[in-house]
């Protein structure tokens, strides 16, 4: 119980200074576009959020059109799923989680966003050894836009974190800066590389 409670303050602490640093980033570079001033005021919101405990299941409003049903995957035994429209086979599980045939179990790890780059590369999984961070886009098409806290589908996705997710896109204004996906609400924001964030891995399939 202790190490629970340790771990939990830790990955408070981690979120509340990844956002705080990527609000600084934001302020200083706010005049290459109105975006990012924007996202320096939704970062200080969800701020709020993002350092309480995620609930187990999203928030959705069934008056709204699924935007990543169930019926537009197709889930394999090992762990993956193949999105039925992009032809993209993505992992159930975000990195450091594992997969025990039924769901996700473990805790989400971080990385900076080259870290997070080069991790995919090597990475093995279910057979396969070709796994990459998805690009903007891609990371994108797996958002719930009817739910929130996780903006995901969760029985195609379980156990994820209501946090920020790396993409493999830099920010074109900015070098310091990469494109991220916040699976709290759904938003696509630019980060700062430096910052250790949540990934998700990536393959064509064949």
């Amino acid at each position: 119980m202790k190490m629970e409670f340790e771990a939990g303050i830790k990955k408070k602490f981690s979120t509340s200074t990844f956002i705080i640093r990527h609000t600084l980033f934001l302020i200083r570079h706010y005049q290459h576009t109105k975006l990012l001033m924007i996202n320096t005021l939704f970062c200080c919101l969800v701020l709020l959020f993002l350092t309480t405990p995620a609930k187990a299941e999203p928030t959705c409003n069934d008056f709204i059109i699924a935007t990543a049903p169930d019926d537009s995957f197709t889930i394999r035994k090992d762990g993956t799923v193949v999105d039925n429209t992009t032809g993209l086979m993505w992992m159930r599980c975000s990195l450091g989680q594992v997969w025990n045939g039924t769901t996700c179990t473990g805790t989400a790890a971080i990385f900076p966003w080259a870290s997070g780059l080069k991790t995919a590369e090597s990475y093995e999984f279910a057979g396969y050894n070709d796994w990459r961070l998805p690009n903007k886009n891609e990371l994108e098409s797996i958002v719930e836009g009817r739910c929130f806290s996780p903006a995901i589908n969760v029985e195609i996705f379980p156990a994820t974190p209501s946090a920020f997710f790396w993409s493999s896109s830099p920010y074109a204004a900015i070098s310091e800066g990469a494109w991220s996906v916040d699976f709290g609400y759904g938003t696509v924001i630019a980060s700062v590389k430096s910052g250790s964030i949540h990934i998700r891995l990536v393959r064509v399939e064949e």
